[in-house]
């Protein structure tokens, strides 16, 4: 997160190979989005589970500065919002 704004961008490498071909699929994206005045760069969390990317972020002290910070994602795992 950077000046309000949160960036996720992902990268997909796949390769299968067999014994007459092989198949590759691959791609990259990037998003951002613009985060409400009050969001916390120091509590947004992120989970990523059968396809499915979830960001939660928390709310902060609007007096606090901001930060560019990397969010790690955590595989499998239903996040629970506090």
């Amino acid at each position: 997160m950077s000046q309000g704004v949160l960036t996720i961008s992902a990268h997909r490498q796949e390769e299968t190979e067999g014994k007459h071909r092989s198949e590759f699929r691959y791609g990259a994206f990037a998003r951002s989005v613009t985060l409400p005045e009050g969001a916390d760069p120091e509590h947004i969390r992120a989970s990523y589970d059968r396809g499915v990317l979830e960001v939660v972020v928390g709310l902060k002290d609007p007096a606090a500065g901001q930060a560019q910070k990397r969010i790690p994602v955590v595989m499998k795992k239903h996040i629970t919002p506090t």
